[in-house]
């Protein structure tokens, strides 16, 4: 399309869904293949540490997103960064007080930050009533809400692991769990018609008293709910902003795609999540053991009353960004303004 919009004389703009940090690592790793002739399948398994100019710390290549180390994913994405640097601009769903630092470190092309841009439409109005109504009859920001996106699942050892932190752990969930796809084959997860099958013998009955299995989860009513005290998450991009908006601390265990970046980004960047496992990825047969689950739902849910604070006041400034007077809506205007003006 960018080449249409040069035939025609007619200026070009990306709206780049993902975060600012991983538009900068995009560039970044562009720009040392095509210059530097480094080819990044080199990271894989590698210690190294690299200076990523949309990240404050240095950034371990182990949490390399798995799509910059498979040669039939880097090629594209290296094109899609090149193709990046000839528009006028780039729209990024983010927001200034939340990306800060990696915002200012992308120069050219202009990045326009002009999230969170989320579709919350009516929250809650198509949610299941058994799942809102389990919610109600908790207490206030007791429960961990366990979700991993539309593409994220677990083998049935890895689920087992799950089900004896959350056990073992005693705090209330409610666990979207998924079936995988069969091997080899491209397709979303679905849900089980009995999740007994893949979970510990009993699981269900000894956590009767604190814990919902589900399918499918109504993500943004869920997270919007008082009872919800953290997130156990892929960080996928949306889901990120989407646990900001709402003030509910993540505990970061990513999967696929750039969620391997999200999540080093808000642990150790922004300091906003705790880890459970950050490299982890789909491709890899690692699994997480429960004491390692278990650690990190401690953590999240036994947040100190200054992290949760620091997470209440980006969700203020989320909802602030939107408004007359704010960040992104600055921002908004300055790229209708620019568009207007070529």
């Amino acid at each position: 399309m960018i080449d249409v919009a040069n035939d025609f004389d007619v200026p070009s703009y990306i709206y780049f869904t993902s975060s600012a940090a991983f538009l900068g690592l995009m560039l970044y790793l562009q720009k040392i293949h095509d210059e530097e002739k480094f080819d990044p399948i080199e990271f894989k398994n590698s210690d190294a540490e690299l200076p990523v100019p949309s990240l404050v710390n240095p950034f371990p290549a182990r949490v390399m997103p798995c799509a910059m180390l498979r040669r039939e994913w880097l090629s594209p994405t290296l094109e899609n960064a090149r193709r990046y640097r000839e528009v006028k601009g780039i729209i990024v769903n983010t927001f200034l007080e939340f990306e800060s630092y990696a915002i200012q470190s992308l120069k050219m092309p202009p990045v326009y930050p002009v999230g969170p841009i989320l579709d919350i439409g009516s929250v809650g109005s198509n949610a299941p009533q058994e799942i809102m109504q389990w919610l109600d009859n908790q207490p206030l920001s007791s429960v961990v809400f366990l979700c991993f996106g539309s593409m994220g699942s677990f083998s049935e050892d890895q689920v087992k692991e799950i089900a004896c932190a959350l056990e073992h752990s005693g705090y209330r969930f409610l666990w979207a769990l998924r079936r995988p796809p069969p091997p080899g084959k491209l397709a979303s997860p679905s849900d089980y018609e009995d999740p007994q099958e893949v979970l510990p013998e009993g699981f269900l009955d000894r956590t009767a008293g604190i814990g919902k299995v589900i399918g499918w989860a109504p993500q943004v009513a869920i997270l919007a709910h008082q009872a919800v005290g953290g997130f156990v998450s892929h960080c996928g991009w949306n889901s990120v902003l989407e646990s900001i908006w709402f003030g509910v601390p993540i505990a970061a265990w990513p999967i696929y795609s750039e969620q391997q970046l999200n999540a080093f980004e808000m642990v150790f960047e922004l300091g906003l999540a705790v880890e459970i496992k950050i490299d982890y990825s789909k491709d890899s047969e690692i699994i997480v053991k429960c004491d390692e689950i278990e650690r990190g739902i401690r953590c999240l849910m036994e947040y100190d009353t200054e992290k949760r604070k620091k997470v209440k006041e980006m969700s203020e400034k989320s909802r602030k960004a939107l408004m007359e007077g704010g960040s992104s809506h600055f921002w908004l205007g300055h790229f209708i303004r620019n568009v207007m003006d070529n």
